[in-house]
C-alpha cells in the first residue's frame, strides 16, 4: 500500500494501478561552496542562468578544472534549483525520462531527473555526457525547448519558465584520440548542434589558483602561503610540459586540493604529494616528486623515508 504521504505528493495517470509520485525534496538549491573562488567561464555561466532564458550550453576541459563545481556554485549563488545527471555508456531513457518502479507492492511511475528538472524550472546538468551512446537522443526536443510527450504514462510535460539544460564533458563530443578519457564517444552531430554556445574552460591562472588553495587551507585555519605557491608554480610547470608533449600526465587543480587536504591531515608536505600522485606510473610519480624538490628548496624525497620509519616505530596508546 502507498502511504497517505506518498499519496499526497502524487498525480494519478491513466493506467489505475499507476501512480505518479513526485520527489519528496522541497528545495534544490544547492548549498554553497565554502570558499569558491569564481573563475574562467563563471561570468558567462551567471549571466545565462539569471536571465532565466532556455539556453543550452555545452562546457569542455580537462578533467579536475572545476566544471561541475561552477555550474553548481552559479545556482547556489542565484538561488537556482539543480538537478544533476551522472551520464554513462549505460544511461537511456529510462534512466533521463523517467520509468516504472515498485513501491509498497505497486507498479509506481517515477520522473526521472530530466522530468524533475522541466517540471520545476531548474537548472539540468547533464555530467560527462561525452561519455553517452545513442540512448541519449531521446533529451532532441528537451534540448530545443519543446514539450515531451511520454509514451508510458500517456502523458506531455511541458517545461517550467526558468528551466534549461548545461552539459559538461572532457572532450568536444568527437571522442578521445590521446587515449586519456577512455569511454569518452563520438557524439550526434544533431544533438551537439542543440548547444547554441560552447565554453571552453582551462585550468584556472596562477593567482586564482593560489586563492583557491589558500581558501582550502583556511578551512582548517592553516595559512601556508610559501606551500601555496610552490605547489601552484610545480603544477604551472607540469602542465606546460604536458601541453609541448613532453609529460602524459598532468597536475590538475582538483588535484592540488587533494594535496592540501592531505597536508591538513599527515602535516608533511612531502607525504602528501606522493600519496596524491601515487596514482601515477612510478616513472611519472618520481618524476613529478623531483620536480618539486626543485622548486621548492625545503622539500626532499628522503624524507619520505625517514618519515615512514618513524611512524612504524611509533608507540600507541590502547
Amino acid at each position: 500500500m502507498i502511504t497517505p504521504e506518498a499519496r499526497e505528493l502524487a498525480s494519478t495517470v491513466s493506467l489505475a494501478t499507476n501512480v505518479n509520485v513526485q520527489d519528496e525534496q522541497d528545495s534544490y538549491i544547492p548549498a554553497k561552496y565554502s570558499g569558491y573562488v569564481p573563475f574562467g567561464n563563471f561570468n558567462t555561466v551567471k549571466d545565462v542562468l539569471k536571465s532565466r532564458m532556455f539556453y543550452p550550453m555545452f562546457i569542455t576541459g580537462l578533467s579536475g578544472n572545476g566544471k561541475t563545481l561552477m555550474v553548481q556554485e552559479t545556482c547556489a549563488r542565484l538561488k537556482r534549483e539543480y538537478v544533476r545527471a551522472n551520464v554513462t555508456i549505460e544511461t537511456d531513457e529510462d534512466d533521463l525520462i523517467g520509468g516504472f518502479r515498485l513501491l509498497n507492492g505497486e507498479t509506481v511511475w517515477h520522473d526521472g531527473p530530466v522530468i524533475t528538472a522541466m517540471k520545476r524550472g531548474a537548472v539540468l546538468l547533464l555530467d560527462e555526457i561525452d561519455l553517452a551512446s545513442n540512448k541519449i537522443m531521446c533529451l532532441q526536443p528537451i534540448l530545443e525547448g519543446s514539450s515531451i510527450y511520454i509514451k508510458k504514462i500517456g502523458k506531455w510535460v511541458h517545461p517550467t519558465d526558468g528551466f534549461t539544460v548545461i552539459a559538461t564533458a572532457n572532450t568536444k563530443g568527437q571522442g578521445s584520440d590521446d587515449g586519456r578519457f577512455i569511454g569518452t564517444n563520438v557524439l550526434n552531430e544533431a544533438f551537439l548542434e542543440r548547444f547554441p554556445i560552447t565554453l571552453e574552460q582551462s585550468y584556472p591562472a596562477t593567482k586564482m589558483e593560489e586563492k583557491i588553495l589558500t581558501n582550502e587551507f583556511a578551512k582548517s585555519d592553516k595559512s601556508e602561503p610559501e606551500l601555496v605557491s610552490n605547489l601552484v608554480r610545480w603544477a604551472d610547470v607540469i602542465r606546460k610540459t604536458f601541453s609541448e608533449g613532453g609529460c602524459d600526465e598532468i597536475i590538475s587543480t582538483r588535484r592540488l586540493v587533494h594535496i592540501v587536504n592531505a597536508y591538513n591531515i599527515f602535516e608533511n608536505k612531502m607525504q602528501a604529494i606522493q600519496l596524491t600522485v601515487n596514482r601515477f606510473d612510478d616513472e611519472t610519480k618520481e618524476s613529478f616528486l623531483d620536480l618539486f624538490t626543485k622548486i621548492d628548496a625545503g622539500a626532499d624525497i628522503e624524507e619520505l623515508t625517514a618519515d615512514e620509519t618513524e611512524e612504524n616505530t611509533e608507540e600507541f596508546d590502547v
